[in-house]
């Protein structure tokens, strides 16, 4: 495990989203009042970034682009959600946020190329 340190746990209010970039990997610290959370930067729907459109409310994050949501406590997606979150293993030690990271977290997504042009005639 490659335990580093992301931030102080007083850098991410309550109930809000921040990022940071940690050798190089963009990671996205939550913070959902009963915990924390470690995930990619960007909404795995459409790339949206969640700094900017992730809203967080008792315990979901809501990406607020198209409205996808997942419980921060348990990680189920909510209502017509279809992809989970992707998260780092963390721990709050000291006051300090740490997380497990061999690498970054990444979604597939489809690509406009992958789209049948007759579609639109």
């Amino acid at each position: 495990m490659a335990w580093k340190r992301i931030c102080e746990a007083t850098e991410v209010a309550e109930n809000s989203v921040k990022k940071f970039e940690v050798d190089g990997v963009p990671i996205l610290v939550v913070n959902y009042g009963a915990g924390f959370r470690a995930i990619p930067p960007i909404c795995p729907h459409m790339e949206e970034p969640l700094e900017e459109s992730g809203v967080v409310a008792r315990c979901v994050l809501t990406c607020t682009k198209h409205l996808w949501a997942w419980n921060l406590q348990t990680l189920e997606m909510q209502g017509e959600t279809e992809r989970p979150l992707k998260t780092y293993d963390i721990k709050h030690e000291n006051g300090v946020i740490l997380a497990d990271i061999d690498g970054e977290l990444t979604y597939d997504f489809d690509s406009e190329d992958d789209m049948d042009d007759d579609f639109f005639k």
